[in-house]
C-alpha cells in the first residue's frame, strides 16, 4: 500500500508498467495544475481532486462527497488507467490528498494502488528525475465495480463512537472548537476521539512504521477488533489516516462527508472541548 521513491525508481528503470498519479492539493490552493505542470514525476498525470476525486451535492452531504462510480470510472480513463493496472499516487502533502485517490481506486476494485511515501519530496531530494508540463496519456479502458469499502453516513456515524471508535482526523484545535476556518459551527461529533492526521508522519513527511502507528492509535483508544470509522474536514485527509491504521494492520470505514456535512445539519449534535465530551 505504500511504495518508497527508491522502488518506484526501480519499477521505471525496468520499464514496468505503472501508472503514476499527481494529486496536488490543498485547502488553501486546491488547483495544482500550476505547480505540477512546473514539475512531476516523469509519466505522472494530473488529478483534479475537486472534479474528479469527488461529487457534487447539498451542503448537507459535505464538501467532497464521493463521485458516482461512472465518473471516476470515466475519470480513471482519461488518466490512461487499464485493468491490472500497478497504480501510485502522490502529492506534496505528505500524502494527505493522494490518499483520497488511494482510497477510492481501491473501493472501486483497483487491487494494486500504492501512496508514495515522503511525497513529491521525497522524490525531489533523492536527486531523481523530474520533468515539466502536462502529461495527456493514451485514453484507459479500466473498469471499476461497485464501492467495496466500509462506508457509514450521518445517519449511522455518531453510533460508531457508541460501540467502537470514532476518529476525528482534523487539527486537534479544530476538533476542540477553538477555531472553525471553513465549516457553519465549531467542535466535534460526540463521542468521537481526536487523532490528526499529520501525526501519522514523520519530521521528513513519511508514514511512521507499523508499530509507532499501533501505539498512537491505542492511545487514542483503538484496540485490535474494533470497529473503527474515520472523519475529517470534508473526507480527504480522512482517508491518509484510515491508509495510517492500515499500516498498523487496522481496519476502518470513512464517513465521507464528515464534518462539513454533520455541522450543516443544524439538528446534530456538537461536542467541544480537547474530549469526546457531552453535547451541546
Amino acid at each position: 500500500m505504500l511504495i518508497s521513491v527508491d522502488d518506484l525508481s526501480a519499477l521505471q528503470e525496468r520499464g514496468e508498467r505503472v501508472r503514476i498519479l499527481d494529486v496536488r492539493w490543498r485547502l488553501d490552493r486546491p488547483d495544482g495544475r500550476e505547480d505540477v505542470a512546473a514539475g512531476h514525476i516523469p509519466g505522472a498525470v494530473y488529478v483534479d481532486l475537486e472534479s474528479q476525486l469527488a461529487g457534487h451535492g447539498d451542503a448537507r452531504d459535505g464538501r467532497h462527497p464521493l463521485p458516482a462510480r461512472d465518473d471516476l470510472e470515466g475519470a480513471a480513463r482519461s488518466w490512461g488507467l487499464d485493468d491490472g493496472d500497478t497504480v501510485v499516487v502522490y502529492d506534496d502533502l505528505g500524502g494527505m490528498s493522494a490518499a483520497r485517490a488511494w482510497w477510492l481506486l481501491r473501493h472501486h476494485g483497483v487491487q494494486d494502488v500504492r501512496i508514495l511515501d515522503g511525497a513529491f519530496s521525497a522524490w525531489r531530494n533523492a536527486g531523481l528525475p523530474v520533468e515539466e508540463g502536462v502529461v495527456v496519456p493514451p485514453l484507459g479502458t479500466i473498469t471499476l465495480v461497485d464501492g467495496r469499502a466500509p462506508v457509514v453516513g450521518v445517519d449511522d456515524v455518531a453510533a460508531i463512537a457508541d460501540r467502537g471508535v470514532l476518529v476525528d482526523a482534523r487539527a486537534a484545535e479544530r476538533y476542540a472548537g477553538d477555531v472553525e476556518p471553513i465549516d457553519p459551527r465549531a467542535g466535534h461529533i460526540p463521542g468521537a476521539v481526536s487523532a490528526p492526521t499529520a501525526d501519522n508522519l514523520t519530521e521528513d513527511g513519511r508514514f511512521r512504521s507499523p508499530s509507532e502507528l499501533r501505539d498512537r492509535f491505542a492511545t487514542a483508544g483503538i484496540t485490535d477488533g474494533d470497529e473503527v470509522a474515520v472523519y475529517c474536514g470534508s473526507g480527504v485527509t480522512a482517508a491518509h489516516t484510515i491508509a495510517a491504521l492500515a499500516v498498523a494492520g487496522i481496519d476502518a470505514a470513512l464517513f465521507p462527508g464528515s464534518w462539513s456535512a454533520w455541522s450543516n445539519h443544524p439538528d446534530r449534535p456538537v461536542a467541544t472541548g480537547d474530549a469526546p465530551g457531552a453535547s451541546r
